[in-house]
């Protein structure tokens, strides 16, 4: 039965699978890979006869089975190892690879590691791409991306990680703010208070929303943004107040804000490298991970 599965099924039809999955939705599916809804469809309902199980619920909106995330997890490492077969090809016989891809959900950390990186490397083509922390275990079992920072736990099998910085996160507000002049704040205090904070994905704003869940309320979010660099502008421009991790702490000092520790053992924030257990990285890849985690965090 499997031989059968496998000759009859191509890559491609996995890697549709893997977007239907991921997003649990055809006509969106449909759309990103830019095929057809009918045509992804029958894609889908052939796999499933193939394999001789139903891999999604259909009851209203689709969602993935136990069937499903059994094969996802399957189909994922399967395809990493292909990719991974190609890069080794590619660096066993050519002047190595030259590209690395590295995932994360902020890159104002990294810019020191990165452009010392750059300075030794000059010939090494850098990919980044911003991920939310949920996505990066699925990155990284299917090498879509050598190595991913996370600036939160990631709670998955299959992942090795060195942990780069562990650090309190503060409350940044204005200069003529009723906190302004407090050495420490609690989250209680903080209640009330409007927020300038990150879409829902970002390490800030999962911060913000469990800090306040764990004490049965709801920040009260008046900006929402994607441009974290931003953050900072739109606190000193008197919109509202927002966390502020320490390693930033320097551009609150550079802005009209006040930066306010919060008093709570969970308001931190720990970024963490991490990659594939037994991934084959490419000499790029392995240069590029030594030269985070041995960077001086201070």
């Amino acid at each position: 039965m499997i031989g059968k599965v496998w000759s009859a099924v191509d890559l491609n039809s996995l890697r549709q699978f893997l977007v239907v999955a991921r997003l649990e939705h055809l006509s969106r599916a449909a759309d990103e890979l830019r095929v057809a809804q009918p045509s992804l469809s029958r894609t889908i309902a052939r796999l499933e006869s193939e394999l001789g199980a139903s891999l999604f619920d259909r009851g209203g909106r689709l969602r993935l089975n136990e069937a499903g995330k059994l094969f996802r997890g399957h189909v994922e490492r399967s395809l990493g190892e292909l990719e991974a077969g190609r890069r080794a090809v590619a660096e066993a016989t050519s002047e190595g690879v030259r590209t690395v891809r590295l995932a994360s959900e902020t890159f104002l950390t990294l810019t020191g590691p990165l452009a010392a990186y750059k300075r030794a490397h000059p010939s090494v083509e850098v990919e980044l791409q911003w991920s939310a922390a949920d996505d990066m275990a699925r990155l990284l079992r299917a090498q879509d991306v050598d190595l991913c920072v996370a600036s939160q736990p990631i709670h998955a099998e299959g992942l090795e990680q060195a942990q780069l910085l562990d650090e309190q996160v503060g409350v940044a507000v204005p200069l003529d703010h009723p906190l302004a002049g407090r050495a420490s704040v609690s989250v209680d205090e903080l209640a009330g208070q409007s927020f300038v904070t990150a879409r829902a994905g970002h390490w800030q704003r999962r911060l913000l929303d469990r800090l306040f869940a764990a004490r049965g309320r709801t920040p009260k979010i008046v900006c929402e943004v994607d441009e974290l660099s931003a953050i900072a502008e739109l606190i000193g421009a008197g919109l509202g107040i927002g966390l502020v991790p320490g390693f930033a702490r320097r551009m609150a000092i550079q802005m009209p804000l006040v930066w306010i520790g919060v008093d709570s053992p969970d308001c931190r924030r720990t970024l963490t490298l991490f990659w594939g257990v037994g991934s084959d990285l490419s000499a790029a890849a392995r240069t590029l991970r030594a030269t985070i985690t041995e960077w001086d965090w201070g």
